[in-house]
């Protein structure tokens, strides 16, 4: 299926996208150093970093985190108004952990399961960290 052709829930009728997924945006209190840190997680280069904003990318999207100076970090456990969150795939999820906390991630408590590992960002931005196998 390309780019052009999408298909329904009922997978027999194809469509035209709207649009394609260009960037996804994230806000923090400090737009490079997220970056930064995003940057050695998913090993994408960053292609502009300053004081406001930064923009990672990736093999087929782009990653852009913007400095907001009152930046409120979401809630965990979720209070029912995180907006979304990453799930990574790791081939180890224990020591793809590991990495990510020694770049400035924390572990999430309580952990909501046991085939996934959830961490906060150093913006408190949650993210899971999944087994690559599940993911083809």
């Amino acid at each position: 299926m390309t780019d052009t052709e999408m298909k329904t829930t009922d997978s027999t009728t194809p469509s035209t996208p709207v649009a394609k997924l260009a960037m996804v945006t994230l806000d923090a209190p400090d737009a490079a150093a997220l970056g930064d840190f995003y940057s050695a997680v998913l090993g994408w280069p960053v292609a502009y970093s300053d004081e406001k904003y930064a923009m990672l990318t990736g093999p087929s999207n782009a990653l852009g985190i913007g400095t907001i100076p009152d930046h409120k970090r979401p809630d965990w456990p979720d209070d029912g108004h995180k907006q979304f969150h990453f799930d990574l795939a790791a081939d180890d999820i224990e020591a793809a952990a590991a990495s990510c906390i020694e770049l400035g991630a924390t572990r999430a408590d309580p952990q909501p399961g046991d085939t996934w590992v959830v961490l906060l960002d150093p913006a408190g931005h949650p993210f899971c960290l999944t087994d690559a196998k599940n993911w083809g």
